[in-house]
């Protein structure tokens, strides 16, 4: 599998829940980390190990009703994958619908991701989830 395909795979799995095919795509000292003023992570401090991310991420999933990405370009330089695209879905405590922009910067080391890095516009996001937009 190429580098272009684990990451559209990944996004496969994730919007599927199949946290274990996601975890095995993962170097085990993967570096994971959210825009900074993301709900999830608002100091945009990364988490370190699949344990760290299923724990503070993947676990949140079931928060989300259709969650998906739309990819609008995906750029393949060797080791790193730059995707841009939208976010869709709807934040089930809030029952509102994401569109938001979004891009991510995947990074390799022999097959396995060693790095995840997303920037998105975080207010959009913000209006989504918090209680009061």
């Amino acid at each position: 599998m190429t580098n272009s395909e684990t990451v559209k795979y990944v996004y496969d799995k994730f919007a599927k829940g199949d946290v274990p095919a996601l975890l095995a795509t993962f170097d085990s000292n993967i570096e994971f980390r959210l825009a900074e003023g993301h709900p999830y992570s608002p100091e945009g401090r990364p988490w370190i190990g699949g344990e760290a991310i299923t724990r503070n991420f993947i676990a949140k999933g079931s928060e989300w009703d259709g969650w998906s990405i739309g990819i609008h370009s995906l750029e393949d330089f060797g080791d790193t994958v730059v995707v841009q695209g939208r976010y869709g879905g709807v934040y089930k405590p809030t029952g509102r619908k994401m569109d938001v922009q979004v891009c991510h910067l995947w990074k390799f080391r022999e097959g396995k991701i060693i790095s995840f890095r997303q920037y998105l516009d975080t207010a959009a996001l913000q209006a989504v989830m918090c209680a009061v937009p």
